[in-house]
């Protein structure tokens, strides 16, 4: 199906433009936690949603993610999308833009936080790594390969 990739949807398409990625909801079993591992990747609460049971986080960059704090704790950890033989359609994991992926996997290292994957070049824009937070939920890291080097 081909799609323009700009200008005016396509009839009896959507009629709002999409303008922005807002944030990523990621559910997790445990508030504190959640809230030191995420704030140990830079992120700092900028909203409680107590009503709801989440929050806001904001990096420094103001990338935002909400954390839902009503996840049921599943044996060893295992996340339901991606380590059961049965693959369920959702959400797998967020992707975040990192400016020095080599300082990242130094610091990961020095967290005893393990990398699940990579680094790996996917692609030709980009070489990525993966983690996973205390509650199985994946997190990728990505550093964009300039044009230059991606011809090279």
């Amino acid at each position: 199906m081909n799609m323009p990739l700009s200008g005016p949807p396509a009839p009896g398409g959507n009629p709002s433009r999409i303008l922005a990625y807002d944030h990523v909801g990621i559910r997790v079993t445990n508030r504190q936690r959640a809230l030191a591992f995420y704030g140990a990747l830079g992120f700092v609460q900028s909203a409680s949603f107590t009503s709801h049971e989440a929050n806001e986080m904001l990096s420094p960059d103001g990338v935002r993610i909400n954390l839902i704090f009503n996840g049921a704790r599943r044996p060893e950890g295992r996340n339901v999308l991606l380590d059961e033989p049965v693959k369920l359609p959702g959400i797998t994991h967020p992707a975040f833009v990192t400016d020095d992926l080599d300082a990242l996997q130094v610091w990961l290292g020095r967290q005893g936080i393990a990398i699940t994957e990579g680094p790996v070049r996917i692609g030709p824009r980009r070489v990525a790594l993966f983690i996973r937070d205390p509650d199985g939920n994946v997190l990728e890291f990505n550093q964009l390969i300039q044009q230059e080097e991606a011809a090279a």
